[in-house]
């Protein structure tokens, strides 16, 4: 089999830059793992940048999104048992839009599927080879039979365990890390959202997070150490925890009601330089990770696919491979700015220490937060959405 492109991964950065690439007549082939049935029901991020719906409006993929998404002016913050807004949109003019990752990934598949491009689910023994020349390979197994892909280019969008980053020279490569000492427990309940938008409620024992997924859907988060054992925490403990770090003054009591799933994700940093590497080029979890304080994860991985497509389109038009050459410098920035981001968000809200100290220098910072109408739009600029480092080019 011969392609121009081929993709390994199906998830936002993988169908998302797939998509692109279609429209502008450049061959693909995805190659996924996982099943279709369960790439849809994934369930990660649920908050999208104004900046990532604009390009989905661009290219075609937000009907859905429009008719269902819940469409957000900022969120709300917590502490000393007082509840805060911040409004990004008064200064901004932009929102943030409530729409699981499962559904956008749903919307993908179904426009990869209109396209008649190959798609293989279920693939096995994913290997990829020959990617310091400029014709890599990537070979699977799918349906039983062995495949064999050459390629111009592979993008990478397998995730930080997959197989792609596996490939990489490491003595080229920086892997720059942190690593908290805390995870998220978190929950999807059947229960009312207590506040119309997302809330971080920022305790001297620890974060709780509150989102919503619909009208009498929630998640909901509670920060643990990150060697806590899901067993230990049955239904009637979680909400308890989750009732006292959320009470408030000014609102009613949290509701509870049955929980659905839980699970416990550990929080780090990553960021992979460079993010290419002879004809592979990585994108989203494969190449960055962000802790999920600041929800950027899905909108790094789609601004990575707005870059790569940018150079592959004006290399496979003109020849030039100008950007596509500058793909890892023209995406790292912005990584960066989320990195801060998330950074900031995280060790401001989550408990680091043991001391009145620590507790006071983050009611501090959560003070300047809500009372600094410029502390408030600086927050909302990188929440709402930087700008993507290259325009989208049809």
């Amino acid at each position: 089999m011969r392609t121009q492109v081929a993709i390994v991964g199906a998830g936002p950065a993988g169908l998302t830059l797939a998509h692109m690439l279609h429209l502008q007549g450049i061959d693909t082939v995805i190659i996924e793992q996982q099943s279709e049935s369960y790439v849809r029901a994934r369930i990660r991020a649920g908050v999208i940048e104004q900046t990532t719906v604009d390009l989905l409006d661009e290219i075609g993929l937000s009907d859905r999104l429009h008719r269902q998404a819940m469409v957000h002016n900022g969120f709300y913050l917590r502490f000393d048992r007082t509840t805060h807004h911040l409004d990004f949109h008064r200064h901004l003019g932009r929102h943030a839009f409530v729409y699981g990752q499962s559904e956008l990934v749903a919307d993908l598949i179904d426009a990869r599927h209109t396209t008649g491009r190959p798609l293989h689910f279920d693939a096995t023994d994913v290997r990829v080879h020959e990617t310091g020349t400029d014709r890599p390979v990537v070979e699977f197994v799918a349906d039983g039979s062995a495949q064999r892909v050459r390629a111009d280019f592979v993008a990478g969008c397998d995730g930080f365990h997959g197989i792609c980053r596996q490939t990489l020279d490491r003595g080229r490569t920086a892997v720059m890390e942190r690593t908290h000492p805390f995870a998220w427990l978190g929950i999807l309940a059947r229960t009312t959202p207590v506040t119309d938008e997302g809330m971080y409620c920022a305790h001297p024992d620890g974060l709780s997070v509150h989102s919503m997924r619909g009208p009498h859907l929630t998640r909901q988060y509670l920060q643990v150490p990150a060697d806590t054992d899901l067993g230990a925490w049955p239904d009637d403990r979680i909400w308890r925890e989750l009732r006292r770090r959320s009470a408030a003054d000014d609102h009613p009591e949290l509701e509870t009601g049955e929980i659905i799933e839980r699970s416990l994700a550990p929080l780090r940093s990553v960021v992979t330089d460079p993010m290419q590497q002879g004809s592979l080029f990585l994108l989203g979890d494969a190449a960055h990770i962000v802790p999920p304080t600041g929800a950027k994860g899905l909108n790094l991985a789609i601004s990575d696919a707005c870059v790569l497509s940018h150079g592959l389109g004006l290399y496979y038009a003109t020849g030039d491979r100008t950007y596509l050459d500058r793909y890892g410098e023209t995406a790292l920035p912005r990584v960066w700015q989320a990195q801060a981001f998330s950074w900031n968000l995280t060790t401001t809200l989550h408990r680091l220490g043991d001391d009145q100290f620590d507790w006071q220098l983050r009611r501090a910072r959560l003070k300047r937060w809500t009372g600094s109408i410029d502390e408030e739009r600086a927050l909302g600029e990188i929440y709402l959405g930087l700008p993507f480092p290259t325009p989208w080019r049809p």
